[in-house]
Parts: C-alpha cells; structure tokens; sequence
C-alpha cells in the first residue's frame, strides 16, 4: 500500500532520550518509558521490546525515533503518548538510533 507524501507528512517523528526504562509488573513483554522528546515534561511510552532488554536500565540515555503524534493509549493501566521506532526479522531486533547524537525533540523529516 502507497501514501502519499502528504499522509507521510502528517507523522510526527521525534528525537527522544530514553531518561528511565522499568518493567511493567504482570506484563511479560512491556516496557515503561519516560522518554525527553524537547518538550516541558517527559513523555510516558509503554512498548513491548521487554523480551529484547532483559535489564531495561541499560536503555537509559539511548536516544530513538518516536512516532509523538499517535493517539494517546492506555495499555495495563499506563497511558502510553507514543510509540518507539524499531525494526525486526524473524529473530533479528533493533532500535533505531541516529549516528550522531541530537537535541531532544529534534524533528525527523
């Protein structure tokens, strides 16, 4: 299926900083995040990589694409306001990060 440069345009994509990851008690496969994306307070994103961050402090300070205009969910009880981007194959997992490190907020266009 093809989008169009418009629909792409629509998405909002930020540099965010990983500030604290824990796990989400009774969820196998959860992940919080609190995650600095240039705005006044953190963001809260819950995500199911747990499998891949067996100890999720090691994610703190990483920096990532999310996808920050998505619609607000509430998954286990936690309000999630947005998605981590990430790519897999089969059994192959990868956060994306950017080669050079770059202010919070930083728009991927």
């Amino acid at each position: 299926m093809s989008i169009t440069y418009s629909q792409f345009s629509e998405l909002e994509i930020k540099i965010g900083t990983i500030l604290s990851a824990e796990i989400v008690p009774e969820a196998d496969r959860l992940l919080k995040l609190s995650v600095d994306v240039g705005e006044e307070t953190p963001r809260q994103i819950v995500s199911g990589i747990r499998e891949f961050f067996p100890e999720p402090e090691k994610l703190v300070g990483m920096q990532c694409p999310f996808l920050t205009n998505l619609e607000t969910r509430v998954i286990r009880g936690l309000e999630s306001q947005g998605m981590i981007l990430a790519g897999s194959e089969e059994r192959v997992f990868s956060l994306l990060n950017p080669s050079n490190p770059l202010p919070p907020g930083t728009l991927i266009k």
